[in-house]
């Protein structure tokens, strides 16, 4: 008869299940998110986390369904959408950047109904199309990545209007693109100013912040000569990237706080969006050039960590990720901005794990 009451009480005194941290979130999100067979876009995001291992749900590998069911022939490319305005690749070459980087070589052969394709054939489309007007705007920075990737330090190409073009002038010039974009923000530094405001201008006019185009031209310091040549202008662009932090995070946060709860959702995937980008910026930065980061620098990771956790939380006590499809069906952009950067944070938090926990 005294049997129950035990029990009960070693039930009450047993500690409550522990909560998911952040980065057990953020990859199940991702892992969950970007594995529809019939989304190439977010299943390229499932690789850029995970790697070449990452699969569908339908078990295929994800790069496997990328190119066998939405690769498009004579010559071979990848449509910006499909037909049902499901994004493919709407940023120029962002398919070969992503598969060059989850890790296959140019070599590896890809089996579709037309016959096996090479990584190297898709690679060999960027000289083909390449356009320097193209490559230098704000649509350019996987097409800048994938051509760091693809081609060794001092190459030359011809392009697809016979022109001779050296690799290191053309990432040269993104340096330069990325420097004029960012004038204001380095007026701000400069200056000491707690924050630049945001309004479309300069770098916030690209994708994702300007991101994609500060790891397409930080990716090119990993050769030792570019690093030397580039000097203490690879030095302020990183200096900026940690201005970046505090003087967007104070945005944010005042964002948040003018913003009603029921209405917080745009302001939360923008934070997870920016913070996650962040640290996989410098985590790309440190693995591909053996950057270090000082004690100080290390501090504003952490502090970035927080910052992402906070969003997190509050992104997932809102419910918004379990009515994701709600989302979709009524073609909210917000449906695709939570797959995305969930996946882009999820890699940030796993290349500073040591540093963020779990």
């Amino acid at each position: 008869m005294v049997a129950a009451p035990l029990v009960l009480l070693a039930l009450l005194a047993a500690p409550p299940p522990a909560r998911p941290s952040s980065g057990d979130l953020l990859r199940n999100w991702c892992r969950e998110g970007a594995t529809d067979p019939q989304n190439p876009w977010a299943l390229a995001h499932g690789l850029a986390f995970e790697g070449r291992a990452f699969r569908a749900r339908d078990g295929r590998l994800a790069a496997d369904v990328i190119v066998s069911d939405f690769l498009q022939r004579d010559p071979l490319h990848f449509e910006p959408f499909t037909s049902d305005d499901t994004p493919v690749e709407p940023h120029p070459y962002l398919m070969v950047k992503t598969l060059l980087l989850a890790g296959f070589s140019p070599s590896h052969v890809f089996r579709t109904p037309d016959g096996p394709v090479s990584l190297q054939a898709l690679v060999n489309g960027l000289p083909r199309d390449f356009r320097a007007s193209s490559a230098l705007s704000s649509q350019g920075a996987w097409t800048l990545d994938a051509l760091s990737h693809s081609l060794p330090h001092g190459a030359t190409f011809t392009s697809g209007t016979r022109e001779s073009v050296r690799l290191d002038a053309v990432m040269d010039e993104a340096l330069a693109l990325l420097e004029r974009e960012q004038a204001d923000l380095l007026a701000g530094m400069k200056a000491a100013l707690p924050q630049v405001p945001k309004r479309k201008q300069g770098l916030y006019a690209h994708p994702c912040g300007g991101l994609h185009l500060v790891q397409a031209v930080l990716t090119h310091a990993r050769h030792p000569a570019v690093r030397a040549a580039w000097g203490a202008r690879l030095d302020t662009q990183v200096d900026l990237l940690f201005y970046r932090l505090g003087s967007e995070s104070r945005q944010y946060d005042a964002a948040l706080a003018a913003t009603p709860p029921t209405q917080r959702l745009p302001v939360l995937v923008q934070m997870v969006k920016f913070y996650g980008h962040w640290l996989e910026t410098l985590g790309r930065y440190r693995d591909e050039t053996g950057w270090k980061p000082t004690p100080a620098q290390l501090q504003a990771v952490e502090h970035a960590g927080a910052l992402l956790d906070g969003a997190v939380r509050r992104l997932d006590a809102s419910g918004a990720w379990r009515t994701r499809e709600a989302l979709k069906a009524s073609k909210d952009p917000l449906f695709l901005d939570l797959i995305g950067d969930t996946c882009h944070a999820a890699r940030g938090w796993r290349d500073w794990r040591n540093h963020l926990g779990g």
